[in-house]
């Protein structure tokens, strides 16, 4: 309840969804995170990829679930802007690397591409609109 007290209160752009919307869009994305980051780690454990693509698999899991407790625990909106921009790089640069062994993983990071992506552009703003 403190969550979404806190996320009300902020004052947020026209595009912003309805905090109802994010727990499913999640749900969702989780699961593709979870398959990713198993496969990525068996074919490092396997030999098959350089350790350079699962540590931006690692980083960006690390960022993703820091962001919550950043954001609704410290309720801090810079340093969750920042993350969250740790968050899109790591995620395009493995994206990128993982794509020449394994497309599929690339095209499976397809939707949270897209959702991280907004997610970004929505933080930054709630962060600019309540500096």
């Amino acid at each position: 309840m403190s969550t979404y007290n806190y996320y009300q209160e902020l004052i947020k752009p026209d595009f912003a969804p309805p905090a109802e919307v994010f727990w499913p869009v999640w749900s969702f994305l989780y699961i593709l995170i979870a398959i990713s980051f198993f496969l990525v780690f068996k074919m490092y454990f396997k030999k098959e990829i350089p350790w350079k693509i699962a540590f931006l698999f690692l980083i960006n899991l690390i960022s993703n679930f820091i962001y919550t407790p950043i954001q609704f625990g410290l309720k801090n909106n810079l340093l969750a802007s920042i993350d969250i921009l740790v968050i899109l790089s790591s995620l395009f640069m493995a994206t990128i690397y993982i794509y020449q062994y394994k497309k599929y993983i690339s095209y499976m990071q397809i939707p949270y591409i897209i959702w991280v992506s907004f997610a970004t552009i929505l933080q930054i703003t709630i962060t600019y609109l309540n500096y």
